[in-house]
């Protein structure tokens, strides 16, 4: 009996949504333990609990991709209690803004996602890699693919407390600033995605590498995006309250490591199945766009 491949992918992503519904139960049930506590821990232990339950899911399915939408999806929870819980001169605006903009490259970065996704059978290239570790497998799973990027993103989210709760300057330029360099990453991130997937639709061999649009300026213009935009959050932040300058380890850790661990991983396996890519790396910037070195 053939397996419909658009059905097994459909129960896929129900089965993955109801996992998340779950870790959302789970961390909700962990917030209310936690009552009377800082936000900000509280939101941790909750964070922290719904990665758990989503790891027992990658086991259970035996898939670690089960996490991959973790990322985008993570934050917006977060943010909703941050801004649920704001204190009384709270400027609303901002609020609007910040959840709105939040949503927009939530809601896009989860649906590209898992539009990339085939299935349950179907597991990143990284895990299924790394699955050559052996018995220790899982073990590095979780610290490596799960915790790490978990703890990563919420500081990253660190950013979304002043601006959500407890910042109360005025409505300035900087948030002006923080607006346009939001969008601007949710752009280059869309439209990044967008030329790789009609290139990769149209190309004539697996041994084509994509070196126009966006690509022809960066290696990885999706990352570049994906950074711009914690960064945004971060500008987000100062313009609610300078006091919270210190929310800049959340965009630095990102970008450190977009620059040390997911460049050049993605760089290797690029190399492993395009060696005549190398050329086009030498000419082409890694991360920020700019002109091609001829």
């Amino acid at each position: 009996m053939q397996i419909n491949p658009r059905a097994s992918k459909a129960r896929a992503i129900l089965v993955c949504t109801l996992v998340y519904v779950l870790a959302l139960a789970i961390a909700l049930g962990i917030g209310y333990l936690l009552r009377g506590r800082h936000p900000i821990l509280i939101a941790g232990g909750a964070d922290i609990a719904a990665t758990i339950v989503v790891f027992i899911f990658s086991i259970i399915f035996n898939n670690s991709s089960i996490y991959d939408p973790y990322w985008s999806l993570a934050p917006v929870p977060i943010a909703l209690y941050w801004a649920f819980h704001a204190y009384s001169d709270a400027i609303i605006i901002r609020q609007v803004a910040v959840l709105l903009l939040l949503a927009v490259w939530a809601a896009r970065l989860t649906y590209n996602c898992l539009d990339r996704w085939q299935g349950l059978k179907h597991e990143d290239w990284r895990y299924s890699e790394m699955r050559r570790t052996g018995p220790f497998y899982w073990v590095i799973s979780f610290f490596g693919f799960h915790f790490f990027p978990t703890i990563i993103v919420f500081l990253g989210c660190l950013s979304l407390y002043p601006a959500l709760l407890a910042g109360t300057h005025p409505l300035g330029i900087l948030d002006i600033v923080a607006i346009i360099c939001t969008i601007s990453a949710i752009w280059i991130e869309a439209m990044a995605d967008k030329e790789l997937k009609t290139f990769v639709s149209k190309r004539k061999s697996a041994e084509q590498h994509i070196t126009t649009g966006l690509w022809a300026y960066s290696r990885h213009p999706n990352y570049f995006g994906e950074v711009l935009f914690w960064w945004g959050l971060y500008l987000f932040a100062l313009a609610a309250d300078l006091a919270y300058w210190w929310a800049i380890i959340g965009p630095i850790c990102i970008t450190m490591l977009f620059i040390f661990v997911s460049i050049p991983m993605m760089d290797r396996h690029i190399l492993n199945k395009k060696p005549a890519c190398a050329e086009t790396m030498k000419k082409v910037s890694t991360l920020v766009p700019w002109f091609p070195n001829n």
